[in-house]
């Protein structure tokens, strides 16, 4: 069976272009085993300063997905996807196929047959890196390796890459690594004599007569190792996860409300987070720009003070071992009063990364925190998109953090969706306590103020903490 070399639409084998829909019976079979070329995927340089930028040579790579599930277009919108992580993590990507199978080739996931043809396009191209769009087993890895000829690399594996290049801060990095190392235990593999090659004694230090002797394959010291270095990660993380929560039972303390934007990767959360609070964070048009939370001090439009945090952002598919190893920080979401999801308006599939996020949110028990939708982007939607998505979610709203449309219902929404205190206090406060009147103004709700000869006249409400501090100026009005 040939390759398909049409970029310009995926075909069946007798021309006719796919359906959404479904198959065709009579070529099911054929389709089914069918490589099929995603168009629009090859990337070239533009211009030198990005040769500069990115310094070492590039990856040249190819792109492989298996279509299980779903529409064509969801298949080719995974791979564009894929795409767009492998220039994130400086990759040139030459050429992006799909093929239909129920699920993927337990040995090589895609089929010997069309792990051949693979080798071909490879070959052709000029690549030197397969990236597949799936987490494949060290079994699937190892024998596509050997067939291609090349370096294979998973979905999880190139999402760890670009984080590791990412992480900035001390707590990052540990986390970022402690996936890496979760990731590469189960996939440890020898080459050649280094499977056999045992080391003892003091061997392993390049020791040679006298320190030989039984001892651990070096495969097995390897293995030893990562575990004892994911045994370390997991305390320092651990630690750092103790300082972080005192942080946030501090602000818990002073009845501080938090809110947090989280979100698809590259849907405009830092920007929206600058708009919102100067913030002054990294906005750059890349998956993964932001992978330390910031967390910054805003107030609502009648004086209310609230956290407004940033996180990381989510991905289809977002390996395991990274939910895991930024649990801490992705509690940050878990613990707010209002989630605002930030979607990216203009993606070719903004209900998809939808799915994805809530998917996460699950997976860190943050169903139960009040959501609002917020579609950013909105000015490079197509109207067809935003009518279809206010179909989709009528409460939502639509932003644009580049223009400034509708940060006003924004924040709006944001001061109907945060708690009020709750305890209404009518007290005369001397003008000697202006800590406590400032500590009303920043905590609470002033519903009237007046200046009297005896100090001022505040009618507010304030959460238990405040009330308490302000019982001994309670103010009664003599008959």
């Amino acid at each position: 069976m040939e390759l398909m070399t049409d970029f310009d639409e995926v075909r069946d084998t007798d021309g006719a272009p796919f359906s959404d829909g479904g198959w065709d019976s009579t070529s099911a079979l054929a389709e089914r085993q069918a490589l099929r070329r995603v168009a629009g995927l090859s990337t070239e340089l533009e211009d030198v300063t990005e040769v500069e930028y990115r310094q070492l040579r590039l990856e040249r790579v190819v792109l492989v997905g298996v279509w299980t599930t779903g529409t064509i277009t969801e298949a080719e919108n995974s791979l564009t996807e894929l795409a767009r992580l492998a220039e994130t993590a400086g990759s040139q990507v030459l050429d992006g196929i799909i093929q239909r199978r129920d699920k993927p080739d337990p040995a090589t996931y895609i089929g010997s047959g069309k792990a051949k043809e693979l080798r071909d396009i490879v070959v052709a191209e000029g690549a030197d890196t397969v990236i597949c769009d799936g987490e494949l087993t060290p079994g699937q890895l190892r024998q596509l390796e050997g067939v291609t000829k090349v370096k294979v690399v998973d979905r999880t594996a190139l999402i760890l890459d670009i984080f590791a290049q990412h992480a900035s801060s001390r707590e990052g990095k540990a986390q970022v690594e402690l996936a890496q190392m979760q990731y590469m235990l189960p996939r440890l593999r020898g080459w050649g004599e280094s499977l056999s090659r045992q080391v003892g004694g003091r061997a392993a230090n390049g020791v040679g007569i006298g320190g030989r002797g039984p001892g651990e394959t070096k495969i097995e010291m390897d293995r030893r190792r990562i575990k004892a270095r994911v045994t370390k990660l997991k305390k320092e993380i651990a630690g750092m996860k103790t300082a972080r929560d005192v942080k946030r039972s501090q602000r818990g303390t002073r009845s501080i409300p938090s809110v947090v934007l989280a979100g698809y990767t590259n849907a405009g959360k830092s920007s929206l987070l600058n708009r919102l609070t100067d913030a002054g964070v990294l906005v750059e048009n890349a998956l993964f720009a932001t992978l330390d939370p910031t967390v910054r001090r805003a107030e609502t439009g009648d004086g209310r003070v609230y956290t407004l945090a940033d996180t990381v952002g989510f991905v289809r598919h977002l390996p395991t071992q990274l939910i895991e190893a930024f649990r801490s920080t992705l509690e940050e979401v878990a613990d707010a009063d209002l989630i605002l999801h930030v979607v990216d308006a203009s993606d070719a599939d903004p209900e998809a990364q939808i799915r994805a996020v809530r998917e996460v949110l699950a997976d860190i028990d943050a169903l139960n925190v009040p959501e609002q939708l917020v579609f950013n982007k909105a000015d490079a939607a197509e109207p067809e998109t935003v009518l279809r998505l206010r179909h989709l979610a009528p409460d939502a709203l639509f932003v644009s953090a580049r223009t400034g449309r509708g940060l006003d219902e924004l924040r709006a929404c944001i001061d109907a969706g945060l708690p009020r205190p709750d305890i209404e206090v009518t007290v005369l406060l001397p003008y000697t306590r202006g800590d406590l009147m400032a500590r009303v103004h920043e905590r609470g709700e002033i519903l009237t103020t007046e200046h009297t000869g005896g100090g001022t006249l505040v009618r507010a409400r304030v959460g238990p903490a405040l009330a308490r501090l302000l019982a001994p100026y309670a103010f009664v009005q003599v008959p």
